[in-house]
């Protein structure tokens, strides 16, 4: 099939771009960075260098391409995220949800492109009844300050996609990304947060938080091409665990000393209530639609092992 890429050297674009060739499909693929066509091309792709803030040239690129499939991975999160300034941080991102996801399904239903693909985030559910949270369960509404810009945006791509009649949309929520490429790997901001004892246990930590290696993501996106049923996903792996559990077990395995704890009167001095509710009041995630997609279970990696 003809797929276009949108974000295709971002975390997951990197690792999805070989499996999408290797599928043996036609992938035209996007970057906005010259520098990075030619591993793009390397890849077996056909390199598109695209501004898809631009509405002109994203319609000009997806005419281009004539894609049956479009996936939509934009991103640009900044490599040492400032959790303190977490919308701030999300800023272009928001931009790439919003603005770049209308750009993208207006050039879907201008070109006739069957089905639609986008990303979002497992990690917005209301902390509110039960720790597990299946895809129909509600989002959270009210008591965030920094961090409503991001949520709003989230929210944006996933209605505008679910919502769009012409085209078959698929909404991935991922849960936390870890493995080559993100924050959860040697040299990244919150990995070496972990090592140099800078990321706390708040309060009894008992925010529970579900994981997804991104070479697993990918797959479950590669999936999602010949899936029957469109519609919203979790994707994340199959063991989600409290901070005061997961957090204190990959220190160790880093090599590192126990991290810190932290009340929450003083991570409330200290940081925005989107950081002190990551720590402290996150639900889990249950993907029981995931497995319309694929089997994921069968193949996921452990963070332990992933990392």
């Amino acid at each position: 099939m003809k797929i276009f890429l949108a974000g295709a050297t971002g975390a997951i674009g990197k690792q999805l771009l070989p499996m999408l060739v290797s599928a043996g499909h036609t992938v035209t693929a996007t970057t906005q960075h010259p520098d990075k066509m030619r591993s793009i091309h390397s890849a077996g792709a056909i390199p598109m260098l695209v501004n898809a803030l631009d509405k002109e040239e994203v319609l000009a690129a997806v005419e281009k391409a004539h894609p049956e499939i479009i996936i939509h991975q934009l991103t640009a999160i900044p490599a040492n995220l400032n959790l303190r300034h977490f919308d701030e941080g999300f800023s272009v991102t928001n931009r790439l949800r919003t603005e770049g996801t209308d750009y993208l399904l207006a050039a879907a239903r201008a070109v006739g492109t069957r089905r639609f693909i986008a990303q979002s985030y497992a990690g917005w559910y209301a902390r509110t009844g039960d720790w597990t949270k299946a895809e129909d369960d509600p989002l959270i509404s009210s008591g965030i300050s920094d961090g409503r810009k991001t949520l709003d945006a989230t929210i944006h791509v996933e209605t505008a996609v679910l919502t769009e009649k012409a085209i078959e949309g698929f909404v991935l929520r991922y849960g936390s990304f870890y493995g080559p490429g993100t924050s959860l790997a040697p040299g990244a901001w919150f990995f070496e947060g972990i090592r140099q004892r800078r990321v706390p246990i708040v309060g009894e930590g008992s925010g529970h938080w579900s994981f997804i290696h991104i070479d697993d993501a990918a797959a479950a996106t590669l999936a999602a091409i010949n899936a029957s049923t469109p519609g919203l996903y979790n994707i994340t792996d199959d063991e989600p665990a409290p901070v005061s559990v997961w957090l204190p077990y990959l220190a160790e395995v880093l090599g590192a000393k126990a991290p810190r704890r932290a009340p929450k009167w003083l991570a409330a001095i200290r940081s925005r209530r989107v950081r002190r509710g990551c720590y402290d009041e996150t639900s889990r995630c249950v993907q029981p639609q995931s497995q319309v997609i694929a089997p994921l279970d069968a193949e996921m990696a452990d963070l332990a092992t992933g990392v």
